[in-house]
């Protein structure tokens, strides 16, 4: 039996963005409901409850975009070049981010730490955004010819389709951000992270009904796989139950049900977007003939079976990193003479 390794690398790269979009996901929906707070001492309480593990978060995002340089440099290359003006914005964007975080706190000024509030939470909601429109322009297609360069410019990204997507992003986030506070928090904030959830999840579910119908209306082409895969159609119910039960477990009092829910729910979403692209990785608005495939924009064979080996060496650390750091800092977050 012969290991595809183009689509083990697919999957590989797939369940590493999932890891990113779960646990750096809720970190850019507390950053987004960030101005939301009245005080200043919830807003610390909503930047403490992400300090100790928004940076190894990120460890995700990172981990993804070196396998997809390791593994299908093609692909890389032109989503740089295409998305390049993107990508710089979503950097400065996650650089303020974390620069809002470490700097809020040093002075008492109120000038001071309101110029940080807005910082982190523009930022915060700018960088959900951008993700998601480069999700859409790669459901949609971008104008790659036979040479892999993107022939556009930047503002051809900002199409409504893509827009679309780049708002319900945001909602998934929101709703992400604020289960994730109702789960570390207590007290009167939690009653006010309550309210929240009630705005959040019906805009994620707004957003998420349009979306899908948007979709089914203008690429249709997205539903090809189902036929090839029928086990899809499974994941859609799992994906609309874990949804479903998202406000039944915050109206029981059960935030870690709700969080895992939401995790659920946004790996399902993820999973049905590679299974609706594959074997794409890029698709051309030119052509499906210049669209660039696991196996058109993959490297050669015996780099594929090497990184597999370091990944299969390194992805053990980062998951331990990751789920010690969480264990530490489990439980309500509290202010203290170490807290931002």
């Amino acid at each position: 039996m012969t290991i595809d390794l183009n689509i083990i690398w697919f999957l590989l790269i797939g369940v590493l963005l999932i890891g990113y979009a779960i646990l750096d996901g809720f970190d850019l929906g507390v950053g987004a409901l960030h101005l939301f707070a009245r005080k200043d001492d919830e807003r610390r309480l909503l930047m403490n409850s992400i300090g100790p593990v928004w940076d190894g978060n990120e460890v995700w995002l990172v981990t993804a975009g070196g396998a997809l340089f390791a593994a299908f440099p093609h692909a890389y290359a032109t989503s740089f070049s295409g998305f390049y003006l993107a990508f710089v914005l979503v950097l400065f964007m996650l650089i303020f981010r974390a620069v809002a975080i470490e700097m809020r706190g040093k002075e008492a000024w109120r000038w001071w730490r309101t110029l940080w509030d807005w910082a982190f939470g523009v930022s915060s909601i700018g960088a959900s955004v951008l993700f998601g429109v480069a999700v859409g322009n790669m459901i949609v297609g971008i104008p790659v010819g036979r040479d892999m360069e993107y022939a556009g410019r930047f503002m051809d990204l900002l199409r409504p389709y893509p827009l679309v997507v780049g708002v319900f992003n945001l909602s998934i986030f929101t709703m992400h951000g604020s289960i994730y506070l109702y789960l570390k928090t207590e007290g009167e904030l939690q009653r006010r992270v309550r309210g929240w959830i009630r705005v959040t999840v019906p805009f994620f579910i707004a957003m998420y009904v349009l979306t899908t119908i948007l979709t089914l209306a203008l690429i249709p082409s997205m539903l090809g796989n189902f036929t090839r895969f029928p086990f899809m159609w499974g994941l859609v119910a799992l994906n609309v139950l874990a949804i479903a039960n998202i406000p039944r477990a915050v109206h029981f009092g059960r935030p870690i049900e709700a969080f895992i829910s939401s995790a659920c729910a946004i790996a399902a979403l993820i999973t049905l977007f590679g299974f609706g692209i594959f074997p794409n990785l890029i698709r051309s608005s030119l052509g499906p003939a210049f669209n660039l495939t696991i196996y058109n924009a993959a490297s050669s064979h015996y780099t594929l079976t090497v990184m597999l080996v370091i990944a299969a060496i390194g992805l053990p650390f980062v998951l331990a990193y990751t789920v010690s750091i969480y264990w530490i800092f489990r439980g309500k977050v509290k202010l203290d003479k170490f807290s931002y």
